[in-house]
């Protein structure tokens, strides 16, 4: 009888060490899951502050206006909450995006998806999208960018967290 407390004590654990698996996906070193404080240490110009709206997804944004990444000059903000980064964003100029690609690919291996979409819309200039997706896990990466923007934009979070940081409560 004594084994199945420990059975489900141990399928407890197991559960709870899934959930706050390390993540695969990193800027410069830091990654989901780490602490304010590391961001801190590794971009010493990052200004942190309490979100400015109340969401269930973070409490907390650090920005910093100019990091590089693989030498790409770059701008950053990190979304913490309760003293853990949730999400990571990243933009940078459209010129290296295929620099960033690659740079990406070799780092985490293959995207899941990859894919080029023309958008053509009544009246406008046709314009196409670019995407490319890994995901392991709850961990998703996501770099996106429009051939009129001029930006792209890498998006690193665990969860739903791209449904709910907007979501104001």
């Amino acid at each position: 009888m004594k084994l199945v407390p420990t059975l489900m004590l141990a399928l407890v654990l197991l559960a709870s060490t899934a959930t706050h698996a390390e993540s695969p996906y990193d800027v410069n070193g830091i990654k989901l899951g780490d602490r304010e404080e590391a961001i801190k240490k590794t971009f010493p110009g990052i200004r942190c502050k309490p979100l400015e709206w109340k969401s269930d997804a973070a409490d907390r944004r650090c920005d910093d206006a100019k990091i590089a990444i693989n030498r790409v000059e770059s701008r950053i903000t990190f979304y913490l909450k309760a003293d853990a980064v949730q999400a990571i964003d990243v933009r940078f100029d459209l010129n290296y995006q295929e620099t960033m690609v690659a740079y990406l690919k070799q780092r985490w291996g293959a995207p899941l998806a990859e894919g080029r979409e023309k958008i053509v819309r009544k009246n406008q200039e046709e314009r196409e999208s670019y995407k490319v997706r890994w995901e392991k896990g709850h961990d998703r990466a996501l770099l996106s960018s429009l051939s009129s923007g001029g930006r792209v934009n890498l998006s690193i979070s665990r969860g739903n967290f791209d449904e709910e940081i907007y979501r104001v409560k």
